[in-house]
């Protein structure tokens, strides 16, 4: 929906999401499936995602475009650092990442959130477990306090979240046009 109205809006958007479809996530799901943990997760959802960003990210961003990802790093932390990796470890090995504007975090019980994907066919149903979904959420809400992420209770109707997300977006988007004007007139 952010994308349509920003779109629609005049702004150039590219959507994309983490962990991508590439060879390297198809590989660790396939072929080392059984070795699969905490770690091993980490370094290579952190590969995709750098090859993510320099593939597919930044050229977006050079050309003008909003780009939009659905997950980032910051799933990695919160995914394996609920499954036993140091959430330290996983920010450091992140560091490098190409830090957003902006990081909405949805939050919602995970029970409820479970009960609404009932029909909606996980990519990685392995993470869709209640117990962990708990621990999932502990760390996003500890990334709150960080401020890594601003949170939106997505607990309500979807319509009000949804709004609450436009704001946030467009208020970053209006902000960063604020700037860049005021730079613009500056003398030197």
């Amino acid at each position: 929906m952010i994308i349509k109205d920003l779109s629609e809006m005049g702004f150039k958007t590219h959507y994309t999401y983490e962990p991508t479809d590439s060879e390297i996530i198809n590989t660790l799901k396939t072929r080392y499936s059984d070795l699969r943990d905490p770690y091993i997760d980490v370094l290579t959802f952190a590969l995709d995602r750098l090859l993510h960003i320099k593939s597919r990210i930044l050229p977006a961003l050079k050309q003008g475009y909003i780009v939009v990802c659905d997950r980032y790093y910051y799933s990695s932390v919160a995914y394996q650092g609920a499954m036993g990796a140091p959430v330290d470890w996983v920010l450091e090995v992140n560091k490098w990442v190409l830090k957003p504007d902006i990081a909405v975090y949805l939050d919602v019980d995970p029970a409820i959130a479970i009960k609404r994907k009932e029909s909606i066919v996980s990519r990685f149903s392995e993470f869709e477990k209640l117990e962990l979904q708990y621990k999932v959420r502990s760390v996003y809400l500890r990334l709150v306090e960080m401020g890594l992420l601003t949170p939106v209770d997505a607990s309500r109707d979807i319509r009000e979240v949804y709004c609450d997300v436009k704001r946030l977006v467009l208020g970053v988007i209006e902000k960063k046009a604020s700037s860049l004007a005021s730079r613009s007139n500056l003398r030197f």
